[in-house]
């Protein structure tokens, strides 16, 4: 008797396991490594390269030796692209090639083999397959995410694993991380596995669809980019559609997208196009997933730059949906834009006047440096004068640049005349460029607004206002593009082949202030600063480890022509009163000191319960947050985040500051014109 329960107890133990051995089908890729090929270069890729090395050795405003030295730090930048996170190859991969190849790229390039791009893009295809084969693997079984282990945030710097544990510890800690951003968003455990094996057999897929386009511009890249991060080789679909930007006939979203470690980047909006228009999205958030107007949002991690910027593009009233991870973290959400025609000529300056403190107000919006600009700006100031503006304000936030020539003749408009910018080239020849009109369209009080992406020509503009203390420069300090480039094309006229080889963009000369200082690097900085909304630390010219230096050359023969920053003090004093009472600004330096908090950690924790009480907390304060403005507004508070309206943008509160500073101005004027009356009577 007791045998026969024995025996029926193993059989139903038997019976049970098997249950649950066939619920636990392992997951494993749908593509084996042999079915992974990697292309081969052609012989316009070939010519392409030693055309792109001979152009940049001899015409690159920098001097540099293509030498042994310097073909190991194209290795490193290289091997940076293809392992930014470094947990692909092993240390041991990293000392064979770097023997094998890192003196020897100088060599290949100047006779245009490929060998070693190829030979190391292949051993990153095999890592990458095997990595994402067993990232697959652990998703036989729901992870435990109560434990205490972390997840290192940026191992842009950390060394290479040494041993296989080792980087299969950095798997399952990438897998955790991902079961987690999909828990925070209300997926089961069904859902989450569904999804991430879909995505990571996606990432292995797109490991098939390599073309030799993508290795040699990835190559030439670690070449172009370590002589200076303007720099660049642009491979014939990626010329294209450059051209289409430059010609002005791109319909999409507007917005420059780079792909950085599987993940694609938004790196800065075109002003006036839809992505900006929507205030949903800024530079740095993720783009996580793409979707038609109707139907399934595709996850787009791991896919190739070109075929999601393929996905996002679209003809003019067309609707596309993006599934945006915010670039501070939190939980992904999804926007819907359409899309337009992309054309600078409709970012068009824009005139707004405001009574502030029962003083008249002007703001001109300048969104980028385009053909006709000053004309504009030009009858702006004279509609404006017709509505007896006490001060005008202009605003270049945001402006990446644009037009040298609008540059120079906008700040025309703001002076006599006189020199504007100075321009030095690769043969240390300096151009001065003037603004030749006598006429000063407008003399009035002056106030111009920047940040951390006003680059370029904004710079030029923001510079020559303060070096001639024309007017008063308030913000954050600008992004630090001191340089010019131009393009050329690869394919000459005389080739009996004209298969294209794409486009080379490279540095031919720096801008330099006319009191000699240099915008490279440095930027501009205010007079009265701002706080600020961005990391500085990681947007600008100073986060890249190769830009050129900021040098200064002879000042430029001018005289100031105004006074302007006599009344920083005053208005210093006025704008810190204001804003330490300020509830947008108490707000916002709140949030700073939380985002300064989490900057300085290098991990993420992979507990579930912890990420989410973050998430949550997150989520309350900034719902708080939004009622307590509701409140001032006379709207109606929030019960949740979800009831948020998805058309809603925030107030421009730093506009509304500068705006008030303005009238502060215009009293302080107003007030030593009185003291300056009575002690001459």
């Amino acid at each position: 008797m007791k045998f026969y329960k024995i025996k029926s107890y193993l059989i139903s133990f038997i019976l049970i396991a098997l249950v649950f051995a066939s619920n636990a089908i392992a997951v494993s890729p749908k593509l084996k490594l042999v079915d992974i090929v990697i292309p081969q270069p052609t012989e316009a890729h070939k010519l392409a390269t030693k055309r792109v090395t001979t152009r940049l050795t001899q015409s690159h405003y920098r001097k540099f030796q293509l030498d042994d030295a310097f073909s190991e730090k194209i290795f490193d930048r290289y091997l940076k692209g293809l392992d930014f996170s470094r947990n692909l190859f092993l240390q041991s991969d990293i000392d064979d090639m770097r023997m094998k190849y890192a003196h020897d790229i100088d060599d290949q390039l100047n006779e245009g083999k490929l060998d070693i791009a190829f030979a190391m893009y292949e051993l990153m295809m095999k890592k990458r397959y095997q990595r994402y084969q067993y990232a697959l693997s652990l998703l036989d079984k729901e992870p435990d995410l109560t434990g205490d282990d972390q997840i290192e945030i940026d191992r842009e710097k950390s060394p290479w694993a040494t041993t296989e544990d080792e980087v299969a510890k950095l798997w399952q800690q990438r897998v955790k991380n991902d079961v987690i951003n999909l828990k925070l968003k209300g997926k089961k455990w069904s859902e989450i596995k569904k999804k991430l094996t879909k995505r990571y057999n996606l990432v292995i897929r797109r490991l098939t669809q390599t073309r030799a386009d993508d290795i040699v511009q990835m190559y030439l890249n670690a070449f172009a980019r370590e002589i200076d991060p303007h720099t660049s080789y642009l491979a014939p679909r990626t010329a294209k559609g450059f051209n289409e930007s430059m010609n002005l006939s791109l319909e999409g979203i507007g917005a420059t997208l780079q792909s950085e470690d599987d993940e694609i980047i938004i790196k800065s909006l075109v002003p006036g196009a839809p992505a900006e228009r929507s205030k949903k999205i800024k530079a740095g958030d993720k783009i996580i997933g793409v979707g038609q107007a109707t139907g399934e949002i595709e996850d787009v991690i791991g896919w190739r730059l070109e075929d999601a910027v393929d996905k996002i593009k679209g003809k003019k009233g067309t609707k596309v949906r993006l599934e945006i991870e915010p670039a501070n973290g939190g939980k992904s959400r999804i926007i819907t834009l359409k899309r337009d025609k992309v054309r600078l000529e409709d970012q068009a300056a824009k005139l707004t006047v405001e009574k502030i403190n029962g003083e008249q107000v002007a703001v001109i919006k300048i969104p980028s440096f385009y053909l006709g600009l000053t004309e504009d700006v030009k009858k702006l100031i004279t509609e404006m004068k017709q509505k007896k503006v006490g001060a005008l304000i202009i605003d270049l936030r945001e402006n990446g640049g644009g037009a040298l020539t609008e540059a120079v003749d906008l700040s025309g408009l703001f002076i006599t005349d006189g020199p504007i910018v100075q321009v030095r080239d690769a043969y240390q020849r300096i151009r001065v460029h003037e603004d030749t009109e006598t006429e000063q369209v407008y003399s009035g009080h002056l106030l111009v607004m920047i940040d951390r992406f006003s680059a370029s020509a904004s710079e030029i503009f923001a510079a020559a206002m303060q070096d001639y203390n024309r007017g008063i420069i308030i913000g954050q300090n600008t992004f630090g593009k001191g340089t010019v480039q131009q393009s050329r094309s690869l394919n000459f006229v005389y080739d009996s082949d004209q298969t294209p080889m794409g486009l080379i963009q490279y540095t031919i000369q720096k801008f330099y202030r006319i009191n000699g200082g240099s915008t490279q690097l440095k930027g501009v900085a205010p007079d009265i600063h701002f706080p600020e909304i961005i990391d500085a630390k990681e947007y600008g010219e100073e986060k890249e480890d190769n830009a050129l230096p900021w040098d200064k050359i002879v000042p430029a023969a001018y005289v100031e022509v105004g006074n302007a920053r006599k009344s920083v003090d005053f208005l210093t004093e006025k704008h810190l009163a204001r804003i330490t009472k300020d509830p947008e600004f108490i707000v916002l330096n709140e949030d700073l000191k939380i985002r300064e908090a989490r900057r300085e950690r290098k991990y993420l924790s992979l507990n579930f319960a912890k990420r989410k009480a973050e998430n949550d907390k997150d989520d309350e304060k900034k719902l708080k947050d939004l009622n307590a403005r509701f409140k001032r507004e006379g709207k109606k508070p929030l019960k949740d985040l979800d009831k948020l309206p998805k058309d809603y943008e925030g107030p421009d509160f730093y506009l509304k500051e500068a705006e008030k500073m303005a009238a502060d101005l215009i009293k302080f004027e107003k007030k030593q014109e009185m003291q300056a009356k009575t002690e001459s009577n």
